[in-house]
Order: structure tokens, then sequence, then C-alpha cells
């Protein structure tokens, strides 16, 4: 029975339970859809909207935004409009939010009503607790405010729950977009000024239903056709201001292409002066030391002369002893002769009474000696000489078989010989002026003069002076004052040097008849290509080398001929080698252009290309910036130390047969993009000497290690740091160690890093000079 009556307790609860339901699923249904309309989540529920920070913050503390413009107009009239729908004398509020009570304190909105004449809150009021509010278990104390969604904000007044929410208005638009910090979309395409959107919190039920304003047909409204022109205007206006933007990033990309450009030019500037500052720093380096070297020579010089005026006083006081001894001798001899003719006579006469003569005494032996000049007769220049019998010398003169050597003797003039079978004569680093006519008269056979370092002239020497020495192939003119080229030379002259004198010119006939001249030396002279006649060289149809030095020739000259074989053209002006200026002398086998003006644009390709026998070009100290192309077939040796070489184009002695033997790079600046992997190709299998040292390089250049015949190798003073294990040895060449010597001290090489096979090929470890090495 119990069972029954516990039972049927429990239908009657599950039936009241039912029925509650269903009237509030009833109840809920038409508060959701508000007669008809779909119930807005709230911001708090489950589904609802969410707002952003910004939102959130605009709707907190209840602040509304001001009303009066177009869009809360329009929203104004919406709601007038939606008033005319209410039962009289109500307004239709926003939806009221109920507090659905329980610990959660969930609210809910739902549609009410509410007289207009009654007061109006901004705030829709929930029933709830005195003095404090829950809302979903949180307690919140009086005057609390919140945001439980975007764009919804809620209010604990006297315990009850007041929340407020932004009803945003429809809009006629393709797309809709909600800018940050707004709680509604607003159109991205043309709208009315009309359309605004209102964040004041009132109802959007109108309150007067005759303020309802008509929707316009946006092609009739003259508002957004004026909006549409304003907008065009807009348009145009931003693009004429992201044209001048665009006008405005030009400009500044052409200052800052100038900028870089004026930079650029800058640099390259800077870099030229410093490359000149340089340049003149070696020329004053390079006229330093030979400043220095000249007056090492100048003590060298004076430090011989006075060995050899030692030597002279020497030989005078030996060649006076021998005198002395001579004049004894023949003194003795004829005492002897004497002697014996006079026994010879007195055997003859037999006459008893004849005593035999005295004896001769040890002074009687020795003649007395000769007299040694005073100091105040070689100041007064007196002629001081001495005799030999049948032969008369001046004082510092010496003669050794058929040599005459009166070489820094203080003659002043030439001194008088009369000694026919001589053949050579020096009178070296006197102050002789003049030669007359007949100085030779006495010494016809002579085949060797030097009259170097004197004072003569032109003018001082007689004319055909040197005509009547048949024998003569050598006459040495060095250092004097010589302003042009004597003539009546002997046509045996096989050598002629007039270095260091005055010449100003070269005349056609100034070697006529010298065709047995094998060398001409007229270095450190006055000539250039304007004073030297074209076919003045023409009559020397034997000369083998020519020396042509410190002159200020700036071309070749003209006219060479085709049996020279080596040239000396150092010390000039030189700017350009032309295609024709070496095209008869095709047996040249040597050229010296070094300390000129060459530029390797300004030497032709076809300057000597093709001469067979060119063996040897020296470039040092031009102004080349590369290894010059078109270099002979045939070369063996190049020096180009002491240029500004920043590059060793491939191929560029690929052409070269047998192959180029001697190669020097010193002093220039190869750095590690200055050798290309081609640069020594054809050098492979003739290669002997290799000098890079005094470079910018920082590795070992490519190549090296395929250069089977290599034997000199010279890296030091460079800014290498580390290289590879095969850059000197190729591992795959099992012939034995060629290199004798390799320098590669002076760079930032750690030995402890170099791998013990690095150095195979080299025949000695004692040859290889790693040290000294620069600190990092």
């Amino acid at each position: 029975m119990e069972r029954w009556v516990l039972f049927s307790l429990l239908l009657l609860v599950y039936l009241y339970l039912e029925v509650s339901g269903a009237e509030a699923g009833a109840q809920d249904q038409r508060v959701l859809t508000g007669q008809g309309r779909r119930r807005r989540r709230g911001p708090w529920e489950p589904g609802g909207p969410e707002f952003t920070q910004p939102q959130r913050g605009e709707l907190e503390w209840g602040k509304r935004r001001k009303a009066g413009g177009p869009g809360q107009r329009r929203a104004r009239g919406n709601r007038d409009n939606q008033r005319s729908q209410t039962p009289l004398g109500l307004t239709r509020l926003g939806s009221l939010p109920a507090n659905a009570g329980g610990v959660d304190g969930g609210s809910i909105f739902i549609e009410s009503y509410k007289s207009v004449d009654e007061r109006q809150t901004n705030y829709n009021v929930i029933p709830g607790k005195k003095g404090q509010c829950v809302y979903q278990g949180i307690t919140m104390f009086e005057q609390a405010v919140w945001s439980p969604k975007p764009c919804v904000t809620c209010l604990c007044s006297g315990g009850e729950v007041l929340c407020d929410e932004v009803t945003c208005p429809p809009h006629r638009c393709h797309f809709p977009y909600t800018p940050s910090g707004e709680c509604c979309p607003v159109c991205m395409d043309t709208a009315s000024r009309g359309d605004g959107l209102d964040f004041s919190g009132d109802s959007p039920v109108a309150n007067d239903p005759d303020s309802v304003i008509p929707d316009l047909d946006p092609i009739l409204d003259p508002v957004v056709t004026r909006t549409k022109a304003e907008i065009e205007l807009l348009n145009r206006e931003e693009e004429q201001r992201l044209l001048e933007k665009e006008k405005r990033k030009k400009r500044k990309e052409e200052a800052e292409r100038q900028r870089r450009r004026q930079e650029e030019k800058r640099r390259r500037q800077e870099e030229r002066r410093r490359q000149e500052e340089e340049r003149l720093q070696m020329e004053k380096e390079e006229r330093r030391q030979e400043e220095a070297r000249r007056l090492k020579e100048e003590v060298a010089m004076k430090e011989r002369e006075r060995k050899l005026e030692e030597e002279r006083r020497r030989h005078e006081e030996e060649l006076k002893e021998k005198l002395r001894e001579l004049a004894e001798l023949e003194e003795e001899e004829e005492e002897e002769e004497e002697d014996e003719e006079e026994e010879m006579e007195w055997l003859l006469r037999g006459d008893v009474f004849q005593m035999f003569p005295d004896e001769p005494t040890e002074e009687d032996l020795h003649p007395p000696p000769l007299a040694k000049p005073t100091d105040r007769e070689e100041e007064d220049g007196k002629e001081v000489v001495v005799h030999r019998p049948g032969i008369t010398l001046p004082l510092g003169c010496d003669i050794s078989d058929v040599t005459v050597t009166c070489e820094n003797a203080k003659l002043t003039n030439f001194p008088p010989l009369n000694i026919p079978e001589l053949k050579s004569l020096s009178l070296e680093g006197n102050s002789i002026t003049t030669i007359p006519v007949g100085a030779f008269n006495g010494i016809p056979n002579l085949e060797s003069i030097n009259l170097g370092k004197n004072k003569l002239t032109t003018a001082g020497i007689a004319p055909h002076t040197f005509k009547g020495l048949k024998f003569l192939s050598r006459l040495y003119l060095d250092n004097n004052l010589l302003e042009k080229v004597l003539p009546d030379f002997p046509s045996t002259l096989q050598e002629l040097k007039i270095n260091e004198n005055h010449l100003k010119g070269i005349e056609e006939n100034s070697f006529q008849g010298l065709s047995d001249l094998l060398t001409l030396e007229l270095e450190g002279n006055l000539l250039s290509e304007g004073n030297v006649d074209p076919l003045a060289f023409r009559p020397l149809s034997q000369l083998s080398y020519l020396r042509l030095g410190r002159n200020h020739f700036r071309t070749v000259p003209q006219g060479l001929p085709p049996s020279l074989l080596e040239v000396y053209l150092e010390n000039n002006l030189i700017e350009e080698i032309s295609d024709s200026v070496f095209n008869q002398t095709t047996n040249l086998n040597g050229i010296s252009l070094r300390h000129n003006r060459l530029e390797e644009s300004r030497i032709a390709p076809l300057a000597w290309i093709n001469h067979k026998n060119l063996e040897s070009i020296d470039l040092s100290y031009n102004r080349l910036y590369l290894v010059p192309s078109y270099l002979p077939k045939a070369l063996v040796h190049l020096v180009l130390v002491g240029n500004q070489i920043e590059r060793i184009p491939g191929f560029v002695f690929a052409h070269m047969v047998p192959g180029i033997e001697y190669l020097y790079l010193s002093h220039n600046k190869l750095d590690g993009e200055g050798v290309e992997p081609q640069s020594f190709l054809g050098t492979y299998t003739s290669m002997t000497e290799l000098c890079l040292d005094h470079n910018q390089l920082i590795t070992v250049p490519p190549g090296i290690n395929q250069m089977s015949t290599l034997h000199f190798l010279r890296l030091n003073n460079n800014n290498i740091r580390t290289f590879a294990e095969d850059a000197f040895c190729d591992p795959e060449n099992d012939e034995d160690a060629n290199i004798l010597t390799l320098r590669l001290e002076n760079n930032y090489i750690d030995p402890r890093k170099i791998s013990s096979s690095a150095f195979s090929c080299v025949r000695s470890y004692s040859s290889i000079v790693l040290k000294p090495q620069w600190t990092k």
C-alpha cells in the first residue's frame, strides 16, 4: 500500500513538472519571438554576439554616443515608425533583460511596453536582490558596471541588474563593414548621409508615430548623388595624393641614386687620390733610395779613389825604386865596360909601369837619388813627370804592358804621349777640357780610349781628332759636356758611349760611316722624338745594342735599325706604343720600357705579338692595371714590377710557345679576385720563377699546384691567412719535388694550421720561409 502511495506521489510530481515545463516553454517562445520576431541572444548567453575590447570600452559605465547625427536621426525615425505599431499610449522598449533567478543570475531579453508618460531609463530593470546583484554566480556590489558581451553594458542598482544594448539599424548596402571600436556595421559602398548608427541606447521603437521618415530611393535622393560626387572628388584627390606620393618617392629614390653616384664618384676620387699619393710616396721613396744609393756610391767612390791614390803612390814608389835599380844597373854596366876597355888597353900596351886601377867604392855604384816634387810645385800645377827608359808619363799615370792608366790624376790638359805600341788609354776622372790637334800622333795604334768624367765640350775637341786612329774600336765619352755627336769617327769603331752629356739632338749624318758599330749608348741626355732625325740610325747596319734611357722621349723613336737585338728606353716619358714602331726590328730579343707612362690600353695589339725572337720585356713602374694582352708568342721573361695591376686576365699566356718561364708581378695590387682559374693557363709546363710578393692576395692563387717546372715562388708580404692542402702540390702528381725556394713570410698564416702534406713538392723544408708573420 505504501508503495502505491509513493508511486502515486511520484506520478503527480512528474505530471506537474511536465505541465510546468510546457507552460514555461510557451512563455519562453513568446519571449524569444517578441510577437513573431526572433529573440536576439543576450551578450551573456551562449552563442550571443561578442564584441572587441574597444567596443566593450565604449559601452562601459553606460556612456552613450552623442545624438543628433544624420545616422541617429534615421535610426530614430525607424523607431518612431515602429511605435505606430504598438498599443496606444505605450512605448516599446528594447529587449528587457529578466533575471532568471538562481545562482547563475543569467538575464534574458524580453519584450515589454511602457507608457510614454512614464520616466524612461537607459537601463532595463530586472527585479533582484536589494543592495547587491548576483550574475552568473558572481556577486556584484551596488553601482557596479560590467559588460558581459560586446555592445552590452549592465549596472547593479538597488539589487537590480540594468542592461543596455546597442541596436543596429538595417542597411541597404552590398559591402557592410564593422569598423574597429564600433558595434554596428557600416556600408563600404556609396551610402546616404542619413544612414548612421544610434549609440544613444534608446529603444529603436519610434516615440512619435507622425515622425516616420519614408525610405528614399537612392537613385532619386539628391543627398546620395551629392555624396557620390564628393566621393568621386575624394577619389580623385586620393589618386592625386597617391601620384604626389609616388612622385615624392621617385624624387627621393632619384636623390638617393644621385647621392650614391656622388658617393661613388667621391670614393673613386679618394681612391685615385690615394693611389696618386701612394705613387708619389713610392717615387719619393725611390728617389730617397736612389739618393742613398748615390751617396753610398759616392762614399764608395771616394774610398776607391783613396785606395787608388794609395795604390798610385805605392806604384810610384815601386816605379821609382825600379828606375833607381835600372839606373844603378846601367851605371854598373857602363863602369864594367870602361874597366874592360882600360884593362884591354893596358894589356895591349904592356906598360910595366902601369898601375892597376883603384877598386870602385860603394858610393860610386849608387847614383844620386831623384828629387821628389814639393807641395808648392804640385799646387802650382807644374807638370811632374815620371821617367822610364824612353817613356815620359805625367805624375799619377801608370803603364802596364800596352796600357796607360791616368785615372783621377788631376790632369787639366791632354798629356803628350809618344808610345807607338800603346793599345789602351784611360784618362777617366780628370778635368781635361780640350783635346788639341795631333794629340794622338804619338799613339796611333790605340784600340780603346776612355775619356769619361772630364769636362770636354764639343768645341774643345779639335776636328778630325779621332779620324786618324785606324784601329780604334772602343770610345767612351761619358759624363762630359758634349752638346752634339762628334763627326768623323773612325769607321772601325764598334762601341760608342756618350752617356750623361748634354746632347740636344742627333742629325742625319751624325753616325755616317759607322757601319761596324755594335753598341751605342746615349743615356742621360736631352734627346726626344722631336730632335732625333728618323734617318739618324740608318748607317748603323750592324747595331745590336741601343741604350736611350733617361731622355725625354714620349714615343719610341722612329727608324730603328733592323739589326737591333736589344733596346733600352727606361726612364723616359713614353705613353704609347704604336703598331708600326717595331715593324722593322724583327730580330729584337729584349725591350726595356721600365719607368715610363704606359697604360695597357695604349699598347697596340700588333705592336710585338708577331715578333718570333722577342723573349724579354720589362714594363716595370708604368701605369698598368691589367697584365697586357697580345704579348709575344716567344716571350720567356716578363717583368711587371711596381705597377697597379689588379687582375691577371684568363688565357693571357695561353698562346705562348713554349711558354713563359720568368714572371715578376711584385709590388702590385692583386687581391683574391684578381687571379682567375685560367690566368696561368699555358704556363704549367714552362714556369720556372714566379714572384707575387707585396700584393693583396688573401689565398694562394689557383693553378700554382699544376706548374710542374716551378723552382722559385715568392708569396711573401700579402694578406694570406689560410690555403688548401693542395694549393702548392698536386696530390695526383707523383714526380719528384720541384720547388726549390718558397717565400711565405709577412702574411697572416698560422703555421700550426698547415697540413703536413701541404709542402710535399718542396725539395727541402729549409727552403721554406714562414717567419715572421703579421699578427691579427
